[in-house]
């Protein structure tokens, strides 16, 4: 394998597509349509560069605990296949990025880069203390629409609702599809004294409370359309959403976690998808969702 195609894998690039699309909508949300071009070409790389930053971060602060569990054991570091002084090369150099097109864009969002970088960052650490881990990275990819918004606006100002509400979507979303994934880890995680949901709780409770999660994230993705006055496009995006989710959860039980990668690679990566295209037709066709 090349050593782009390894950094690709390091960092998992391909799972973009978990939060770009919701940056893309608070970006969309807070400019009525499509935002400029510019600003829209730096959102992308401000997302793109911090999540990267995140990832290679996780695998350089997780590498020995990588190597004990056989599920992670062959990733790029703990296999020697990258160097742990690239890994964190392409960290620092990924947070340069990201600052960087953040005050490009205004100075609200460069000075926010920073506390921003602390949760992307901060999240690696949070499974030795806390088994609100989940909810940590909700939190962290909550933040993208957030960030999109101050991408365009600059400011705080405005009908802030629908991205509170987008970022409450994206954070139970989230939260909800890594309970899922953290349940192979559970009797690692118990033994080796690291802190999770499902170590904590079990695996069945932990199912029900994602399911808990996502019917939450189905409830607001109905007051977005409600309250943005979206048209059908955006409903029949949402529905799709919906069933996907449903479909999600109907691929793992307690007793049986082997279609997981199924349920959170695939599934998660079309409900992003599905719910930036249903956005963006939506407020061409109809010109509808635009927010004072």
């Amino acid at each position: 394998m090349s050593k782009l195609t390894l950094t690709l894998s390091l960092v998992k690039f391909s799972h973009s597509v978990f939060a770009l699309p919701f940056a893309l909508m608070g970006a969309w949300l807070a400019a009525g349509g499509p935002p400029a071009n510019r600003v829209l070409g730096l959102i992308v790389v401000a997302a793109v560069a911090a999540r990267t930053a995140a990832m290679a971060f996780n695998r350089v602060v997780d590498r020995d605990i990588d190597a004990l569990n056989p599920r992670t054991a062959g990733r790029e570091i703990p296999s020697g296949r990258l160097g742990l002084g690239y890994a964190k090369a392409l960290t620092a150099g990924s947070i340069a990025l990201f600052v960087g097109a953040a005050f490009a864009l205004n100075p609200l969002a460069g000075w926010l880069s920073f506390p921003v970088l602390g949760v992307l960052l901060g999240y690696s650490f949070v499974k030795r203390f806390s088994a609100a881990v989940h909810f940590v990275l909700g939190l962290a990819l909550g933040l993208a629409p957030l960030g999109a918004w101050i991408a365009v606006r600059g400011n705080f100002e405005g009908d802030l609702v629908p991205i509170l509400t987008l970022f409450l979507t994206v954070w139970t979303w989230v939260a909800g599809f890594d309970l899922i994934y953290a349940c192979q880890d559970a009797d690692f995680d118990r033994g080796r004294g690291l802190h999770s949901v499902p170590a904590k709780i079990g695996i069945a409770n932990s199912l029900r409370l994602s399911r808990l999660l996502h019917l939450v994230t189905v409830a607001t993705l109905v007051f977005l359309g409600v309250r943005t006055d979206l048209g059908w496009v955006w409903w029949c995006a949402a529905g799709a959403a919906a069933a996907l989710l449903a479909w999600e959860q109907s691929l793992v039980r307690a007793d049986d976690l082997s279609r997981v990668n199924v349920a959170f690679f695939t599934v998660n990566g079309w409900v992003g998808i599905a719910l930036f295209a249903g956005l963006a037709v939506d407020m061409a066709v109809f010109s509808s969702g635009q927010v004072a």
